[in-house]
C-alpha cells in the first residue's frame, strides 16, 4: 500500500485490494498542530463535524516518508506516510490468529518477572495470546489475591456478582458447579451476563490432587471444522438464539446468543456453550430438530479427543485465556487427595488490547500481518 499525489491535489491509496480517493475532510480531521490538538492527551480541540463540508486541498506534495498538505481554510500540515497507512491498512494489533487441536505441540508459556508488564517479552506474550486464545504464566507468586495485582498491571478488573475475584475449590453448597469436585465439561464462563467477560484468569494457589486436570478446546478452530464439513448445521448454530440463565438467592441474569456469532464480514467473531446453564428457545419442530442434531454434533466436537488439550495446573501456574474464544473444563477429582485451589477473575479485551498497543508504541514496534 502507499500514497501517490495527483495534480498537487488528489491523494490516492494504491493498495493490492482497491484503489480510492482520501476524502480532503479525513485528512483535515488528522491534522495535529497545539491549537487543534492537545499535546497532553491527543484529543481534539474543536468538533470536526462543523468544519466546511466543501473544504479542499489545495496543494499536496510527498517527500521524504511526509505528506505536506495545505487545505483551503489556510490549514497547513505535514503527515508522517507511515501514520497515515496504519490508519488505512490495520485494524487491530494482532497478528494473524492461529488455529489448534489437540495435536499442539507447545503451549505459550512465560517465567513470571516482576517487571514482566513493562517489557517485549510481554508483548509477545499478549500476541500469543490473541494468536492462540491463551496463555501459562509459571512462578507467578501464589499470594491470596495476586491475581488482582496481576490483572490490574495489565488492565482493569471487571468484578461481577461472585466479586473482583472468585475461589475455585470445593465448598458444600456451591451456588455453582465449579466450586465442586465433580467433572466439568468444556464451556465458555458466564453466557447469562451483559456483557459476557472477555477473558478469564485461573491462579494455581495449590494443586495437591492426582486428576483435577484442566481442559482448553480452541472454539473457533471446532466452528471452522463444522463450517468446511457441515455448513448448514454450522450455519443454523449461527442463526438461533439461546437463552442462557444463571440463579442464586440473590440474582437472576439472563442473556440471549448464538452458540457461534459472526461479526458483519460472516468471521467467527465469538462462541458460546455451557449445558449447565442454557435454555433453547420452542422454535418450529423442524427446526429445531435441525438444531438439536447441530447442537449434539458441536458437542461431540468440544469433547473429543481431536481438539481437547489436558494438563495439570501447578502451583504458582496462571492460566490467561479467552472466554469468547476458548472452551475450558475440568477433571473429576477426590478432595480428600488434598487441596485443589485456584482464584479467578475476569478482564474485557480492552484491558489487554490498550496495552499491547501501549508497549507497541513504547518499543516502537512492527506488527505481523
Amino acid at each position: 500500500m502507499k500514497l501517490e499525489v495527483v495534480q498537487n491535489k488528489k491523494i490516492l491509496v494504491n493498495s493490492a485490494r482497491k484503489n480510492f480517493e482520501l476524502h480532503p475532510l479525513w485528512l483535515r480531521e488528522r491534522v495535529k498542530t497545539d491549537t487543534l490538538v492537545d499535546k497532553y492527551n491527543d484529543q481534539r480541540l474543536y468538533d470536526p463535524s462543523q468544519l466546511n463540508q466543501n473544504l479542499e486541498i489545495k496543494n499536496a506534495s510527498v517527500n521524504n516518508g511526509h505528506l505536506n498538505i495545505e487545505f483551503t481554510d489556510g490549514v497547513q500540515f505535514k503527515y508522517k506516510v507511515n501514520d497515515l497507512l496504519y490508519e488505512l491498512d490495520k485494524k487491530e494489533p494482532i497478528e494473524k490468529v492461529i488455529l489448534w487441536n489437540s495435536k499442539l505441540k507447545k503451549k505459550p508459556t512465560a517465567i513470571y518477572k516482576r517487571n514482566i508488564f513493562e517489557t517485549k517479552e510481554m508483548y509477545n506474550l499478549l500476541q500469543d495470546f490473541y494468536k492462540f486464545g491463551f496463555v501459562i504464566f509459571k512462578k507467578v507468586p501464589t499470594e491470596d489475591n495476586f491475581i488482582l495485582k496481576f490483572a490490574n498491571s495489565i488492565g482493569t478488573v471487571r468484578p461481577t456478582n461472585f466479586g473482583e475475584s472468585f475461589s475455585v475449590k470445593s465448598i458444600p453448597k456451591p451456588n455453582d458447579l465449579a466450586y465442586t469436585s465433580i467433572a466439568l465439561t468444556p464451556h465458555t464462563d458466564n453466557p447469562y451476563r451483559k456483557p459476557i467477560p472477555c477473558i478469564q484468569l485461573l491462579h494455581c494457589l495449590e494443586n495437591e490432587v492426582k486428576e483435577g486436570l484442566s481442559t482448553l478446546v480452541d472454539g473457533f478452530a471446532v466452528a471452522e471444522y463444522l463450517k468446511k464439513n457441515n455448513h448448514d448445521l454450522f450455519k443454523i448454530l449461527t442463526e438461533t438464539k439461546v437463552r442462557f440463565r444463571f440463579v442464586d438467592k440473590s440474582i437472576i441474569l439472563e442473556n440471549w446468543g448464538e452458540l457461534i456469532e459472526l461479526d458483519q464480514e460472516k468471521r467467527i467473531k465469538q462462541v458460546r456453550y455451557s449445558t449447565r446453564l442454557d435454555y433453547v428457545p420452542a422454535l418450529e419442530k423442524t427446526k429445531l430438530k435441525k438444531f438439536y442434531k447441530a447442537r449434539k454434533l458441536i458437542a461431540n466436537l468440544y469433547a473429543s479427543k481431536k481438539f481437547e488439550i489436558r494438563f495439570k495446573l501447578e502451583k504458582g501456574d496462571l492460566l490467561m485465556m479467552d472466554n469468547h474464544r476458548l472452551l475450558h473444563g475440568r477433571t473429576a477429582y477426590d478432595p480428600r487427595q488434598g487441596n485443589r485451589y485456584l482464584k479467578g477473575c475476569y478482564i474485557d479485551h480492552d484491558s489487554t488490547e490498550g496495552k499491547l498497543r501501549y508497549l507497541e508504541r513504547k518499543f516502537k514496534l512492527k506488527w505481523k500481518k
